[in-house]
């Protein structure tokens, strides 16, 4: 199956309203139409808004950071996908490594925020990955396994296919240090083998990208992998030349 591969730009904690709208711009005039790459971008949730009336009849699509699993409720500081449908978001990103390492989010708070996304029309961006210690000790494939067992219970295979998960390596992230190729290609194997084995032929059109350290200069080795459907970029993300190189790889 021909899978399109997501490029997603996550901003995280950086960017005014006004600086987001000026980024969203450049990757805006710059993608124009686009056939083989689909393209997101993640501002701060204060910039949502903002981005998403820029972005308007354009092919990149906003995805926020993280969502909350209830809709609505004495939840104080939290925002529910509901919200982020609302304002206009397609896709969220759930159980970042950055979460689960600073927030204490685990494998079960992320099922029900994957589960609030679907049930309120957003496409979750799910990710798993290891820390340098788990992958010295040879523990890469079970911690992987076990957070795609953890955060994707009870979902059918028709609500699986709108799954993006993106397989980011801790000790690749903000570090410099990225995956080889063939190093990142045997866990998207491994990641879509476990995936066909709960969801069945539907594993064949869930994406899986690539997350940390994307550059320029590794992009197109790591999407040319088989198992390799986009990526979740950080840091380059945040100058629209950067990514624009990394999305449009294929031309560099």
């Amino acid at each position: 199956m021909s899978r399109i591969k997501l490029m997603c730009g996550n901003w995280k904690l950086h960017k005014t309203i006004a600086e987001s709208v000026e980024l969203a711009t450049a990757v805006k005039n710059a993608v124009g139409p686009l056939r083989d790459v689909e393209v997101a971008v993640a501002p701060v949730f204060t910039a949502l808004h903002a981005v998403a009336k820029r972005l308007e009849g354009s092919a990149v699509v906003l995805a926020a950071q993280n969502c909350f699993w209830e809709d609505q409720g004495a939840w104080t500081g939290e925002v529910s996908a509901k919200l982020l449908k609302d304002v206009g978001c397609k896709y969220v990103i759930i159980a970042h490594s950055e979460r689960r390492q600073w927030f204490g989010e685990t494998d079960a708070m992320a099922s029900l925020k994957v589960r609030a996304a679907l049930r309120n029309g957003l496409d979750p961006i799910y990710c798993v990955g290891e820390t340098l210690a788990e992958r010295d000790a040879g523990e890469a494939f079970h911690v992987v396994g076990r957070q795609l067992e953890g955060g994707l219970t009870d979902l059918t295979a028709k609500e699986a296919e709108r799954l993006v998960i993106a397989y980011e390596p801790v000790w690749a992230i903000g570090t410099g240090r990225t995956a080889s190729p063939q190093q990142a290609q045997e866990v998207h194997q491994f990641i879509r083998g476990k995936l066909s084995e709960k969801f069945g032929n539907a594993a064949e059109a869930i994406r899986i990208q690539y997350g940390g350290s994307v550059k320029p200069d590794n992009a197109s080795l790591l999407m040319d992998q088989p198992d390799i459907d986009g990526a979740l970029v950080g840091g380059a993300s945040l100058k629209a030349d950067d990514f624009l190189k990394i999305v449009k790889y294929r031309n560099s």
